[in-house]
């Protein structure tokens, strides 16, 4: 193309010279021949410069395909023969190491591109088999990598969540907590597996999906955080049976401390007097050791003397009872101890201060070395 320019910028000197001596017609008609003579020549020196550039560039695909016994073709022009040359150099040298290396010239670049297809297929292969998905952010936390297996959990295509930002599939607590695990993630500048359980919007659905994610934080050779690389999956179910599990535990808890109560209350009832046997209602009990220190309560003692259990538990006897002091209490359970039982009337001490009347019927418990007081309230 230079040279064509070249040529007509040449030819415009006769013209004008031409245009100067003769008509207007016949410079007209020099000039069309001066046109069709420099096109004619600007073609065949660009072709002459283009023709072995386009040979050198088939060679060069062809050596790339891992044919090495290609014959390269001499040129003219003096770069491009040079560049041949150069070529050609690279081509002995990679035949000797092929030679040394005891492989066959042709299965150099086919064993490379057999390897890396069988790799692809292994890695595409292990995406459909796992239970889960791949995906990856960038240090903005713009999602970059997303398997197909996505669609699983949450109903979106990779298609819809590359390119955006991941906390964008998971409401605003989550998205909080996400972002404060990549931020300590980033600063501990660690590659190593965190775990983090997570709820995540499932598309056009109300309903949320617990999701465990295994991210491993990326770094540079500086030390520069470049995202999360991270391997999720769905576990709703199991998150579910958790919270069952947690909440049944609760229940038994609450069932136990029952069942505890009720078998304070019903403990030996068969030795207890016959009218209190007949009766059997009384408004609250403890247990005390021989010291008199309180070691357990029904919590509706509560009701009666405005204790609660953890407060009853700190107390001895002597604390709510108002007439005896705790070392006659203490000679009254050592009299228990030896005859078994002993019902006495007293008042007993309400937290705000006022006083009941009550009678309490203590029974010594010798399999367990303690003493239960059944209280009921006595009406004066």
């Amino acid at each position: 193309m230079l040279l064509i320019i070249m040529c007509l910028a040449i030819s415009i000197i006769p013209v004008a010279v031409i245009s100067g001596l003769q008509a207007f017609q016949i410079a007209t008609a020099f000039l069309g021949l001066i046109l069709v003579i420099t096109l004619a020549v600007g073609y065949v020196i660009a072709h002459f410069v283009s023709l072995p550039l386009v040979i050198l560039t088939k060679n060069i695909d062809e050596i790339s395909k891992g044919n090495l016994d290609v014959e390269l073709e001499k040129s003219e022009i003096y770069e491009i023969n040079n560049l041949t040359a150069s070529l050609d150099r690279v081509m002995a040298s990679l035949k000797l190491a092929i030679y040394k290396v005891g492989l066959k010239k042709e299965e150099i670049f086919q064993e490379v591109i057999k390897e890396k297809e069988e790799a692809e297929k292994r890695f595409e292969y292990l995406l459909k088999k796992i239970d889960g998905w791949i995906w990856e952010v960038d240090e903005k936390g713009t999602c970059t990598v997303c398997s197909e297996k996505v669609a699983d959990a949450l109903g979106y295509t990779p298609a819809q969540m590359i390119g955006m930002d991941i906390v964008g599939f998971l409401p605003r607590e989550e998205a909080e907590k996400l972002k404060d695990v990549t931020y300590q993630l980033s600063q501990e500048k660690k590659e190593s597996s965190n775990k983090v359980d997570l709820r995540w919007l499932h598309q056009g659905d109300t309903h949320q999906v617990w999701v465990r994610s295994y991210l491993i934080p990326m770094f540079d050779s500086a030390g520069t955080f470049h995202g999360l690389r991270c391997f999720s999956r769905d576990v709703t179910e199991s998150r579910y049976a958790q919270d069952q599990i947690e909440e049944l535990h609760k229940k038994i808890g609450e069932l136990n401390k029952r069942l505890q109560e009720t078998q304070l209350k019903e403990h030996q009832v068969k030795e207890l007097p016959p009218d209190l046997v007949t009766q059997q209602e009384f408004d609250y009990m403890f247990l005390c050791d021989e010291n008199a220190k309180i070691i357990d309560c029904t919590t509706d003692i509560q009701k009666k003397l405005g204790y609660n259990k953890e407060e009853m538990l700190t107390l001895t006897v002597a604390d709510v009872t108002y007439l005896e002091s705790l070392d006659e209490i203490k000679t009254n359970l050592e009299t228990v101890k030896k005859q078994g039982t002993m019902t006495i009337k007293t008042i007993h001490k309400k937290k705000d201060g006022a006083s009941v009347f009550v009678s309490e019927h203590i029974q010594y418990l010798k399999d367990r070395n303690m003493f239960i007081c059944m209280i009921k309230e006595d009406d004066m």
